[in-house]
């Protein structure tokens, strides 16, 4: 794997657009989860749709949990079908999770975490180094208060 479990899962707390970024961060920042072999790591935005349309309609048949479809489904149809992705592979036990960027680990397009067939999905909370970040990101986006133009106009 190009870049480090750390980095991938600071970069998938980082990805607002992903719903379920924060469960699918700790599991890949999980000590358990470890990369997969990983045959096909360059692959495109039309390959990643056409894959994962298919195993959506798996998953449900098959009733195999999974989080983040709808918003990589989202990200990607915003996408050319021939943009470069890379693909990083993690598994742990009988979940994966499979995470998609340009190739620098930065910018995560979606991520997905799935099990076997009739698998719960796995309750695995942020290490305290992550949640930190999470913390301090979300501090830093916190809005002030509204500036009031006219509040001293008049008095």
């Amino acid at each position: 794997m190009p870049i480090s479990r750390r980095q991938l899962a600071v970069s998938l707390l980082a990805a607002d657009h992903i719903a379920d970024r924060q469960a699918i961060a700790a599991f890949v920042a999980d000590l358990a989860t470890q990369p997969a072999p990983n045959p096909f790591a360059q692959t495109s935005a039309g390959a990643v749709r056409q894959i994962w349309r298919q195993r959506a309609i798996e998953f449900q048949s098959f009733n195999v949990e999974a989080v983040g479809l709808a918003c990589l489904f989202t990200t990607l149809s915003g996408m050319g079908v021939d943009e470069a992705l890379v693909q990083e592979i993690l598994r742990a036990g009988s979940h994966t999770a499979n995470v998609f960027h340009h190739g620098d680990g930065c910018w995560i397009v979606g991520a997905v975490l799935y099990g076997k067939s009739g698998v719960a999905l796995p309750t695995v909370s942020l290490p305290r180094s992550l949640r930190g970040v999470l913390s301090s990101r979300s501090r830093a986006r916190r809005p002030g208060g509204q500036l009031d133009l006219f509040a001293r106009i008049g008095s």
